[in-house]
């Protein structure tokens, strides 16, 4: 199920993981829309975090075929077929990500934690400074360019990672609890700048939570127990008012290059 006023950007089918004899999946099909901010909830163990791994390209399933349909901004892929550097270039040009914990650099400072996705993606140092420097003050951090992660609070830590995962536009950001360690009113702060962030492009947000507020702001919600999608339901009037259209959008000529499917030849 997805929302049917949205071309599909992701589609699954019998998506199965084990580790031993556990499954951590048990046959998921699922379809993302372009556009859509997904939350995918349920208990702990219920493979929430596994899923969203396998849809980002991070692990493979078992069994099951995961595709990427082509946007704009992006190439078709077949991810569950890619080679391990197809899916690394994925993951670099077409894919954001936000973790819990940020899995930021704490030898870097801000603006060079964010610059290096865009490196890796494809742009040159300068250009990669200056989109670095354009999100970061977007997200309120503009008197934190220089500091390193060490000296910012967990609320400026999880924006600096939130602008490592838009500086280079992607089609579609996936975040792994990352709320889950802060404070309330911080939470609200940092899901409200994910939500902005993807808004006036066309991306598409998927975040897996524990946390009943950040899913209602999603406009959608899949629900897992034990490995299967147990509920699918969209979200008619999600919690979160679209804010004022962003005014700096980095370019996205290295996600047009699709390198991925080069590299998976």
């Amino acid at each position: 199920m997805t929302n049917t006023q949205l071309p599909a950007i992701i589609t699954s089918s019998n998506i199965t993981k084990h580790y031993n004899q556990t499954y951590a999946l048990a046959g998921v099909d699922l379809t993302i829309g372009l556009g859509e901010s997904l939350a995918i909830m349920g208990p702990s163990g219920s493979g929430k975090t596994t899923l969203l791994h396998c849809l980002a390209g991070i692990i493979r399933p078992d069994e099951g075929h995961i595709r990427l349909l082509p946007t704009e901004r992006s190439a078709a892929a077949e991810i569950t077929s890619l080679k391990e550097a197809g899916r690394t270039a994925l993951r670099r040009e077409v894919f954001g990500f936000v973790f819990q914990q940020g899995l930021l650099l704490p030898e870097l400072t801000a603006v060079d934690n964010v610059a290096l996705a865009a490196m890796l993606s494809g742009m040159k140092r300068p250009d990669a400074t200056e989109h670095a420097r354009a999100w970061l003050q977007r997200l309120g951090l503009g008197e934190h360019l220089s500091k390193r992660i060490g000296q910012l609070s967990g609320g400026q830590a999880q924006r600096v990672a939130i602008a490592r995962a838009q500086v280079t536009q992607p089609v579609i950001t996936f975040a792994d609890e990352p709320t889950g360690a802060l404070d309330s009113s911080t939470s609200t702060e940092v899901l409200t700048e994910l939500l902005a962030s993807k808004t006036g492009r066309g991306s598409t947000l998927v975040v897996v939570t524990h946390d009943e507020s950040v899913a209602a702001r999603c406009s959608r919600i899949v629900r897992l127990a034990d490995g299967r999608v147990v509920s699918d339901s969209s979200n008619q009037q999600p919690s979160y008012q679209q804010p004022e259209p962003t005014r700096y959008e980095a370019p996205a000529q290295h996600v047009q290059n699709a390198q991925y499917a080069e590299n998976n030849r």
